[in-house]
C-alpha cells in the first residue's frame, strides 16, 4: 500500500468500545492497541480524522451536546484528532454524508487539506469499506463480531486488530494482510444491523463547518457530513460537535450498521 497523507478512522468499534446511541464520555472505552496504533502514525507525520455515523441524533436519542461530549472523551483518551466529520442523519433521510455514502470522506479529507484518493480509511463494516471506494479513498477492513462473513470476503485489504492495520498502511508488517474470520460473538450474529452501523452517509458540519444543503438538524444542515476541524494550542484539531452514531449492542446491526440487541443493524 502506498503511504498515505492521512488515515480516517471509524469510531465505534474501530476506535472505542461500541456502546449503543452513546451520550455519557463516562463509557468511553477505547479498543485495544488503539492508543500505540495512533501514535504510530503521528509518530510519522501523518494526519488523523474520524468519520462516524451519528444517527442517534436524527434519531431523537441523543442531542448533539451529548455527541460532542463523548467525542471530547475520545479526543483526551486517544487524540488529538486533526478532523471529525460525523453524520447525525437518520437512514430514512436519504443524506449523502452517511456512510456507505462518500460524504464523510470527503469532507474529512477536506478539513484536512488533502485529496481523498490520499485517504486510508479503517473500519469495522461493509459500509466503512463502501464509503472509501465511493470517495476514491483506500479501506481496510479491521472485523468484529459484528462484521458479517460477505463483508470480509469483499474488503480490499483485511487485518486482524488494529495495530496490525497501521502497521499495514505504513508498510511495517513484512506480512501480507490475509482476511480474518470475523471473532466469534458472545452471541448469535444476525443479519441486521443498527441504524449507525456504519450505514450511509449524511453530511453535516459539526464545530462550525457548514453541512451540505438540507433541512437543519441541531443547527447542522441535513444533506452534509457535521466537521470538525478546529486546531488546539499545540497545532492538533480539537473534537467538536458531532453526532453519536450509537452502535447498537451485539447480534444485529440497525440500519445504521450499529448492532441491535440479538444481530447487527443494517
Amino acid at each position: 500500500m502506498t503511504r498515505p497523507a492521512a488515515v480516517l478512522f471509524d469510531r465505534d468499534d474501530t476506535l472505542v468500545e461500541d456502546v449503543p446511541y452513546n451520550g455519557d464520555p463516562e463509557k468511553v472505552r477505547p479498543m485495544p492497541g488503539a492508543r500505540e496504533a495512533l501514535d504510530m502514525l503521528r509518530r510519522r507525520g501523518l494526519r488523523l480524522g474520524v468519520v462516524s455515523n451519528q444517527s442517534g441524533i436524527g434519531r431523537g436519542l441523543l442531542t448533539e451536546a451529548e455527541v460532542r461530549a463523548v467525542n471530547a472523551r475520545v479526543d483526551s483518551l486517544l487524540g488529538p484528532f486533526d478532523a471529525w466529520a460525523c453524520c447525525p442523519h437518520a437512514p430514512e433521510d436519504g443524506c449523502g454524508c452517511r456512510k456507505p455514502a462518500p460524504g464523510l470522506v470527503v469532507e474529512a479529507a477536506r478539513l484536512l487539506g488533502v485529496r481523498p484518493e490520499d485517504c486510508v480509511v479503517i473500519g469495522d463494516i461493509g459500509s466503512d469499506m463502501d464509503a472509501a471506494r465511493a470517495a476514491g479513498a483506500r479501506g481496510v477492513l479491521v472485523p468484529t463480531a459484528r462484521t458479517l462473513p460477505e463483508e470480509v470476503a469483499s474488503a480490499p485489504h483485511v487485518c486482524e486488530d488494529l495495530l496490525s492495520a497501521v502497521r499495514h498502511v505504513l508498510r511495517d508488517d513484512p506480512r501480507r494482510p490475509r482476511a480474518t474470520p470475523p471473532r466469534a460473538a458472545p452471541g448469535p450474529v444476525a443479519d441486521g444491523r443498527t441504524a449507525d452501523g456504519d450505514a450511509p452517509a449524511a453530511d453535516h458540519s459539526v464545530g462550525g463547518h457548514a453541512p451540505a444543503a438540507g433541512r437543519a438538524v441541531g443547527g447542522h444542515a441535513v444533506g452534509g457530513p457535521m466537521a470538525d476541524g478546529h486546531a488546539a494550542a499545540d497545532g492538533h484539531a480539537q473534537a467538536a460537535g458531532r453526532t453519536a452514531d450509537g452502535h447498537v449492542a451485539a447480534g444485529r446491526r440497525t440500519a445504521d450498521g450499529h448492532a441491535a440487541a440479538g444481530g447487527r443493524p443494517v
